[in-house]
């Protein structure tokens, strides 16, 4: 049998990102937030002591992934460097953004600060850009009612078009729904409709003016409005992943028959 596309993406996350995969069966989640979110606590809760660290390829950012089983699936978490935003104005923001763009998780899960909600948003907003596999986790659920701040998560979602839990991790509270979201949308019986960004009008025309050569340049495997602002923004290294990463999955897809994938 040949490689297939699954395959070839199990094998970009080894070479690319030393995320190694036992079977492509595993599903591989993405775990991003700002610091100081409670994504470390939601990871380990998660994981338990199912932990492995290194350093991404070619970076001096700590990579670390754990492993869970949750409905008889197997789960591999990947915890993204704490980033405020994916514009790649640092290296951890460019690990974050390469991860959720070229690594292509089964779900990325985007960790929030229930007490200072508004303020973490930019960073889900951008991820919602990148993926429509994303969950919002609105953690220290518990440390919002002590401040006496309540949040309308329902409401929330529908503004938003994704799947929105609210968890207190220290306590464990909501964990369950979290993995049952996550087990949903990274096997596909739940599907999210992130909403869609409009920006004002002259900048949507300079977008709209790129897409058809982007669309004949990048096929099916990037969202090429996503990448026309990426351009528009006047990010350098975008233009670097795209040829670093795609060059790396075509060569993946041109291995002869019997190649072997995994150690």
């Amino acid at each position: 049998m040949g490689l297939t596309c699954q395959s070839c993406g199990k094998a970009l996350l080894k070479e690319k990102f030393n995320i190694k995969v036992g079977n492509p069966d595993e599903l591989v989640i993405a775990l991003a937030g700002n610091p100081n979110v409670g994504k470390s606590t939601v990871f380990n809760a998660l994981t338990g002591l199912k932990q492995h660290t290194g350093n991404w390829p070619g970076k001096t950012v700590t990579n670390a992934r754990g492993n869970y089983k949750y409905k008889n699936k197997k789960f591999v978490l990947v915890d993204l460097p704490g980033t405020y935003s994916l514009l790649a104005n640092s290296v951890e923001e460019e690990v974050a953004r390469d991860f959720i763009c070229f690594g292509k998780p089964d779900a990325t899960v985007v960790v929030t600060d229930a007490t200072c909600l508004e303020r973490n948003l930019n960073l889900v907003l951008q991820v919602m850009e990148l993926t429509n596999n994303v969950i919002l986790c609105v953690n220290l659920m518990d440390e919002a009612k002590r401040k006496g701040i309540s949040l309308d998560l329902k409401a929330l979602e529908k503004a938003l078009g994704i799947p929105v839990v609210g968890t207190s991790a220290r306590s464990g509270d909501g964990l369950i729904d979290l993995m049952n979201k996550i087990y949903d949308i990274g096997i596909g019986l739940e599907k999210s409709s992130p909403k869609k960004l409009v920006y004002p009008k002259e900048l949507e025309v300079q977008i709209e003016n790129l897409i058809p050569s982007l669309k004949e340049i990048l096929g099916d495997q990037l969202n090429p409005r996503w990448v026309a602002l990426k351009i528009l923004e006047g990010d350098p290294t975008i233009l670097h992943s795209i040829q670093q990463f795609l060059h790396a999955e075509s060569c993946f897809k041109k291995q002869k028959e019997g190649s072997r994938i995994y150690e």
